[in-house]
């Protein structure tokens, strides 16, 4: 049997990158899909490749710095499936890279707003409606940079290590009420995200990033993908508060 048959997997950010490789592999594995991101070029194509392993994928206008959009989305999700099973809190932005002292606020501001308050806005409508049914999974993609400094990056160093004290917080408030909780921390992983970054564009600092991990690479979004089915199924039933990280070797060092 597939390990996640019949259930219904909600993803923020599900169209590009890690959350489109999530929102894959969930359907392989029997689920129904939600997509809950902000309308792209790149809707079509992903509907279609995850429609073709399971036809019972929707897609739901989202942003998530709106409390209202979040709302929205998670009751069309009910309304389409009747419950909600596992939530993919994955949408996230990486800011502009430049020193702290040098940062605006409304870089901060806008970092701080989508990849931490997002999750908590996401976090606290999808426990409402599990702890309703006694049972769900939330898993938030945070990263390695939740849990080291990364010179240039205040703003996504913060929230991603806000959102690992939200996973820890939010598996003890939960832990007897049947919903799990915890987080991935991916290294840097081959995504749009990481071109938009400039690496793409710069060999030397490609390099220098990449030798980071002692694995000598980055990461594959399927990678990341396969550390979400683990701990979105029964397989991990005794895991919540925990990070798992799929990183290279990036934080063993």
């Amino acid at each position: 049997m597939k390990r996640l048959q019949d259930q219904t997997v909600f993803i923020t950010g599900g169209l590009t990158g890690i959350g489109k490789a999530c929102a894959i592999a969930a359907a392989c594995e029997g689920a129904n899909v939600v997509i809950a991101d902000i309308k792209s070029v790149a809707l079509d194509s992903t509907l279609k490749e995850i429609r073709a392993e399971n036809s019972s994928a929707e897609f739901v206008e989202c942003d998530i710095t709106s409390t209202e959009n979040i709302k929205n989305a998670i009751a069309f999700t009910i309304e389409k499936f009747k419950t909600l099973d596992v939530a993919l809190n994955n949408a996230g932005i990486g800011g502009e890279a430049e020193p702290l002292v040098e940062m605006s606020d409304d870089n901060w501001n806008n970092v701080i707003r989508v990849n931490l308050t997002g999750v908590f806005q996401c976090m606290k409508q999808e426990l409402e409606v599990m702890a309703t049914h006694k049972k769900g999974v939330i898993i938030n993609m945070a990263s390695v940079l939740g849990q080291i400094g990364f010179a240039g990056s205040a703003g996504y160093v913060a929230a991603k290590h806000g959102v690992i004290g939200l996973t820890k917080t939010a598996a003890l408030e939960n832990a007897t009420k049947g919903i799990r909780v915890n987080a991935i921390c991916p290294g840097f992983v081959e995504t749009q995200m990481l071109a938009k970054g400039g690496l793409d564009a710069n060999e030397v600092s490609k390099q220098k990033v990449m030798g980071m991990h002692p694995m000598n690479r980055f990461g594959k979004t399927s990678e990341i993908a396969t550390a979400f089915i683990f701990l979105a199924s029964g397989e991990s039933s005794f895991i919540t508060g925990s990070t798992l990280n799929v990183d290279g070797g990036y934080i063993a060092q």
